[in-house]
């Protein structure tokens, strides 16, 4: 195939390459998370919605190929997934470090630990199983800090 498609995909579905990172490939794609949510803040929600949307299908079809392209299933540099997790954690919520790390370790923490029926969603094959636990644990973050947010009156 083209070299310089398969390194765009690469580049998408790897996080700006930060899913090379030698340790934790996950977390150094969840700060890219983090830095594209600081780089959204101005989106209104149904803009900062679809931008979810938009990359939770360019995720899914990016996934796919680069595993293509490595050969490989679901490889641990692909965190594409964990991006497109961490903003839909972080949808509607006010920008404040405060819920950016509680958002960061939550999800961090719902992404490791795969509650039911997050663990299930990874027998789906292809893109959409390694897509779907993510958006999941950003689900279960999102729940949690709004009504951290609706309890503090923010």
């Amino acid at each position: 195939m083209n070299k310089i498609f398969d390194n765009m995909i690469l580049f998408i579905a790897q996080g700006a390459y930060s899913g090379r990172f030698p340790k934790a490939p996950g977390t150094a794609g969840t700060v890219v998370g983090v830095l594209l949510y600081l780089l959204m803040q101005d989106l209104t929600p149904l803009w900062y919605g679809t931008a979810c949307v938009g990359v939770t299908i360019l995720g899914t079809w990016t996934e796919g190929y680069a595993d293509r392209i490595l050969g490989t299933k679901d490889s641990s540099s692909i965190v594409i997934d964990e991006i497109a997790g961490f903003l839909v954690a972080m949808f509607m919520i006010p920008l404040a470090w405060g819920y950016i790390i509680a958002g960061f370790m939550l999800f961090r923490f719902f992404d490791i630990l795969k509650p039911w029926p997050l663990k299930g969603l990874q027998d789906i094959s292809g893109g959409p199983g390694v897509m779907l636990d993510d958006i999941g644990a950003g689900v279960y973050t999102n729940v949690i800090l709004q009504v951290v947010v609706l309890m503090s009156g923010r």
